[in-house]
């Protein structure tokens, strides 16, 4: 049987017409990847909600281990993830210069300039800095008038008993951990003043009373749930680990709005970041909703 031919040419046009929008939609189409542990779900959700909102299609790959990550983006199986400075600087590129990975411009610059070589494109940094801390009950410190790790040292330097500390122990032995700390800021904790305990138990133990002082990382929401505060690193001794958006160039070139739409998550403070993660591991709350909440905070979808 023949077909008539205007049927033939309406045939042929609707199918042209649906092969120009097929690729469209798949242009805005991308994969975002997250780590292992709750910032690294949440940052996902917030840069997903933001770019949906300007008409992309996100996948999300969370739950990845950071270097099998950092492979998935150079292997092309993920276009785009949150990595921090500190990490890129000391883990991937091999560096050590306590000048460069304590400055956060410097630490910024050179893991930017370094990464476009291999062809990933470092976006906008984030506000707020997930690193070492030392934290105490804010009761306490407030108390004892310490605000700084100077502080801190000037008081303990005339009262060596004065204090108990927590860590675990790999913070206490490694170079760039709480020997360094002692090294830079001119005090000395006696060995019978420090309990070697699991990252975890620090935090609890920080809570009861166990002990005055304690390691931890700036971010953790049970900073903010348990009422401690971060003793400022004046001297800079522990590294710059800010997050930024880190793409493939195919993916940065092609879509340059991704920096300017994901550009609102650079106001996020650190303080900020322990509210959240805090409601996420504390409060219970999904890691999208959690997200989605402090966007409309900002006035954000």
């Amino acid at each position: 049987m023949k077909t008539a031919p205007c049927i033939i040419f309406l045939t042929l046009l609707t199918g042209a017409v649906l092969m120009s929008a097929g690729p469209s939609r798949a242009e805005k189409r991308i994969i975002i990847g997250g780590k292992n542990f709750t910032e690294q779900y949440i940052l996902p959700e917030m840069a997903a909600l933001l770019l949906e909102k300007s008409g992309f299609q996100v996948e999300l790959r969370t739950g990845v281990g950071s270097t099998l990550l950092r492979k998935s983006l150079e292997n092309g199986q993920v276009d785009l993830y949150f990595e921090y400075t500190g990490t890129a600087y000391t883990v991937y590129l091999k560096q050590k210069d306590r000048e460069v990975m304590t400055d956060s411009d410097r630490v910024f610059e050179y893991v930017k300039e370094t990464d476009a070589r291999i062809g990933l494109v470092w976006l906008d940094r984030l506000g707020f800095n997930n690193t070492y801390t030392l934290m105490m009950r804010q009761s306490k410190a407030a108390g004892l008038k310490l605000a700084s790790i100077s502080d801190l040292a000037s008081y303990v330097g005339g009262r060596p008993q004065a204090l108990l500390f927590g860590m675990n122990a790999e913070f206490w032995e490694r170079p760039d951990g709480f020997k360094q700390v002692m090294r830079t800021y001119g005090f000395r904790v006696p060995l019978d003043q420090v309990k070697k305990m699991a990252t975890g138990l620090c935090y609890t133990a920080l809570k009861e009373g166990q002990t005055d002082v304690s390691m931890g990382f700036s971010t953790d929401g049970r900073i903010a749930a348990f009422g401690f505060v971060n003793l400022k690193d004046d001297r800079r001794v522990f590294p710059v680990y800010n997050p930024a958006p880190v793409a493939r160039r195919e993916v940065a070139e092609r879509w340059p709005e991704i920096e300017r739409v994901l550009s609102p998550l650079s106001a996020l403070t650190t303080r900020e970041m322990q509210e959240i993660n805090k409601s996420v591991d504390v409060d219970k709350l999904p890691a999208r909703k959690a997200a989605k909440d402090w966007l409309e905070r900002q006035g954000l979808p």
